[in-house]
């Protein structure tokens, strides 16, 4: 077995996002696309001499031939051991876990989350550092400039690992572990959460209807929830990992996983839906007839961790990013710690997680978790949920009616609209831009600003700023409406619009969400004027 260094040439486009590098599935498929990045990534940290890394992925269309390749690739650049799921398969958070467990360098993950899978959908790679978190921005900067200067990479020729077997080989002289997915995760969970009450739950006749929407949260619900927590048989549906997610779209939001909703809303409702996306480190909500928006989610949770044993001594302090609402503010100064808020993307928080200023994170989009792993955690996040059920004896929707009357209710909800072209999408936001300077008193739609800024992040950890992450204006009677650019998709651009409306602990907290909102959507439009700029004005998603 030899290593070879492959000539390449830098191709375009290869920077990192929040979450790695996304692209079509095709265009990773291109020559030498997947090796530069790769390559680009070993060059940034470093060299790979002494390595060990972890890689997986959710199971998508090039997933298992990515994996091959970045094995050879560890090799020829001098790692001594990886572990791998087997069949490539590894949750996000399993992954995280898997890193610190085992005090690895890093890992690899082979995934675009909640983005449809398939050779014409989407495929993403993205590296998680030593801490087992996203890479920094420091380290994604250094991995784009890589790409830009590739000259070579570095690649050994050996047969293909079969990623079927559990077991131990050796390659180029680099250990390569195939591992059981679910086996670390599950007994990290054990030790977190209390399961003989969560098993109690369900064997007074609690039900539950866990949709892991062909991705690669099915083996882990399936393990946990049926087979050690005594869920019944069926609870978890879609539980088979697709290399196309069943043609589905594994993000877990009333739009994408409608079946599931519809059950919540029907009579025949379980007690308890959730959902969880791609890679695993999303999660929905649902009680029998009442829906929990992420933010208020992360708030409940908040409000309710120290029902769960690591959680019992209380929170150092909770995280949210910029565009979720302050919903999780408000718990936070009711128990008297610290409330964070952070640009979109979980890298953010892994400052806050390692400096223990934090123990709880959150993002409106579905992702929550805590300092169990450096990721958001969509199973993680189901059970906090279900050990709170058991506790308290209550259902969702009790839960939630209570924690609105003790705090006040966020009417919060997210309109995004889909592949706009990209130069109609930046007129947009540079026409916001250029009026934020004088917004402060002009009324919209009715409504008085108060504030209007652009988003900028100080991290209080290491003193590294981030700029430019979301306009953000406010208005008396605490609303707010946030537009960002979103750095997930794969063609033109996503325009993310964030509304919120809070009611007050003495105001209504029983109306329909969208009524809530109307008037701050109605003072979004007039203030960007997207009818006229992009020609739209109803989203392609409402979450």
């Amino acid at each position: 077995m030899t290593s070879q260094i492959t000539p390449t040439t830098p191709i375009e486009g290869q920077m990192p996002g929040t979450s790695g590098l996304r692209k079509k599935t095709r265009v990773f498929m291109g020559p030498n696309y997947l090796e530069n990045f790769i390559q680009a990534t070993f060059d940034a940290i470093g060299g790979g001499d002494g390595g060990r890394y972890i890689v997986g992925g959710d199971g998508r269309f090039f997933n298992k031939q990515a994996i091959q390749t970045i094995l050879k690739m560890a090799a020829a650049n001098g790692a001594t051991e990886v572990i791998v799921g087997q069949n490539g398969i590894l949750s996000t958070p399993a992954v995280s876990h898997l890193i610190r467990l085992n005090a690895f360098d890093g890992g690899f993950i082979l995934s675009a989350s909640h983005n449809p899978g398939g050779i014409d959908e989407d495929f993403g790679v993205k590296f998680n550092a030593s801490n087992g978190g996203p890479a920094p921005e420091k380290l994604t900067a250094r991995i784009f400039d890589a790409t830009k200067t590739i000259s070579r990479y570095k690649i050994a020729d050996f047969e293909d690992v079969d990623l079927s077997q559990i077991g131990e080989t050796r390659q180029a002289g680099m250990v390569i572990r195939v591992v059981d997915p679910v086996d670390a995760y599950q007994a990290l969970m054990a030790e977190l959460f209390d399961f003989d009450a969560i098993r109690a739950l369900f064997a007074s006749g609690f039900t539950m209807r866990f949709d892991a929407m062909h991705a690669v949260t099915g083996p882990y619900a399936k393990a946990i929830l049926e087979g050690t927590l005594g869920a019944a048989p069926g609870t978890v549906v879609n539980g088979i990992p697709l290399e196309d997610f069943g043609k589905g779209h594994p993000d877990p939001n009333p739009i994408w996983a409608k079946p599931l909703m519809d059950l919540m809303m029907s009579d025949n409702a379980p007690d308890l839906g959730a959902a969880s996306d791609g890679d695993g480190d999303r999660n929905m909500i649902v009680g029998r007839g009442v829906y929990v928006t992420p933010s208020d989610s992360l708030a409940v949770l908040a409000a309710n961790a120290h029902l769960a044993p690591p959680y019992r001594g209380g929170l150092a302090g909770i995280a949210r990013s910029m565009p979720t609402s302050a919903a999780s503010d408000r718990v936070a100064e009711k128990l008297g710690i610290a409330a964070y808020e952070t640009p979109t993307g979980w890298k953010f928080f892994g400052n806050l997680l390692d400096a223990g200023k934090a123990t709880l994170c959150g993002e409106e989009s579905a992702g929550t978790g805590s300092n169990h792993v450096r990721e958001k955690d969509g199973l993680w996040a189901v059970l906090l949920w279900l050990n709170i059920l058991a506790v308290r004896k209550q259902s969702v929707a009790e839960i939630l009616a209570e924690h609105w009357q003790t705090y006040g209710r966020d009417y919060y909800s997210r309109y995004d609209f889909e592949a706009v072209a990209s130069d109609k999408a930046n007129r947009l936001m540079d026409h916001l831009r250029d009026q934020l300077p004088d917004l402060a008193g002009k009324t919209l739609a009715g409504l008085t600003v108060t504030t209007a800024d652009e988003f900028s992040y100080l991290d209080p950890v290491d003193g590294s700023i981030s700029k430019n992450q979301g306009l953000r204006i406010g208005f008396e009677g605490g609303a707010r409406a946030v537009f960002r650019l979103s750095g997930t998709g794969t063609e033109g651009a996503t325009i993310r619009l964030y509304l919120e409306q809070y009611s007050g602990t003495d105001g209504d907290t029983t109306q329909d969400t969208q009524a809530a909102l109307a008037d701050v959507w109605a003072a979004a439009q007039q203030v960007s004027d997207m009818a006229q700029i992009i020609g739209r004005t109803t989203p392609d998603v409402i979450t």
